[in-house]
C-alpha cells in the first residue's frame, strides 16, 4: 500500500539521484527538464499552480519510493494529465506500486477535484506502463508518431484516457 504526500524542497535531491540518465529523465519529464536536473529547475517545477506534485510512499516500510503528478488541471473543462510518474526507488519496482500510484492519483482527480477525464502520454516501446495504465482503466485514444526527438532517434507517444463514469 502506498500514500501520497506533496511534493517539496526536501525531496529534490532524492529525485535528482533517481534520474541517473538523460534517457530515464526523458522518459519521466519529456521536455520539461535538462540532464542533469537541478534545485533551480525543481523550484520552476513546484511553482505551476496548475499541478499537484506528490512523492509516493510504501505505507509498511515508510520510505519514499516514487514521484507522481497531476498536470495541467482545468477545473471549467473538468480535466488534467497524469505526468511524470516514477517508481525511483529501484528495489520497490516490480511490486505492482504503479498501479497503486495510478489508482491513488486517479482517485484525486475524480472524487476530490471532481473531474471528468484524465489523459496521459507515454511512449509507445515502454510496455510495461502501458499494460499498467491499461489495468488501471486507461484507453488509448491514438499515437503521435516519433514527436520526441533523443539523440539520433525518434520516440512515438500514446495518449491514453480514462473518464469519470460516477455521477458528477
Amino acid at each position: 500500500m502506498i500514500k501520497l504526500e506533496k511534493f517539496n524542497v526536501l525531496d529534490y535531491d532524492r529525485l535528482i539521484n533517481w534520474i541517473d540518465s538523460e534517457e530515464l529523465m526523458i522518459q519521466f519529464g519529456g521536455p520539461l527538464f535538462s540532464f542533469p536536473m537541478t534545485h533551480q529547475q525543481l523550484d520552476e517545477y513546484v511553482t505551476n499552480e496548475k499541478r499537484l506534485i506528490y512523492k509516493v510512499i510504501d505505507i509498511e516500510t515508510q520510505k519514499v519510493i516514487g514521484h507522481a503528478e497531476l498536470n495541467d488541471i482545468d477545473s471549467t473543462n473538468k480535466n488534467a494529465r497524469i505526468c511524470r510518474i516514477l517508481v525511483g526507488d529501484t528495489s520497490s519496482r516490480n511490486k505492482g506500486f504503479g498501479k497503486q500510484i495510478i489508482d491513488a492519483v486517479v482517485k484525486i482527480g475524480f472524487d476530490e477535484l471532481n473531474l471528468h477525464r484524465i489523459d496521459l502520454g507515454v511512449y509507445d516501446f515502454n510496455k510495461q506502463a502501458i499494460k499498467c495504465y491499461e489495468n488501471c482503466g486507461f484507453e488509448i485514444e491514438g499515437l503521435f508518431k516519433e514527436n520526441m526527438k533523443v539523440g539520433n532517434d525518434y520516440w512515438s507517444t500514446y495518449n491514453m484516457s480514462i473518464l469519470n463514469t460516477k455521477k458528477e
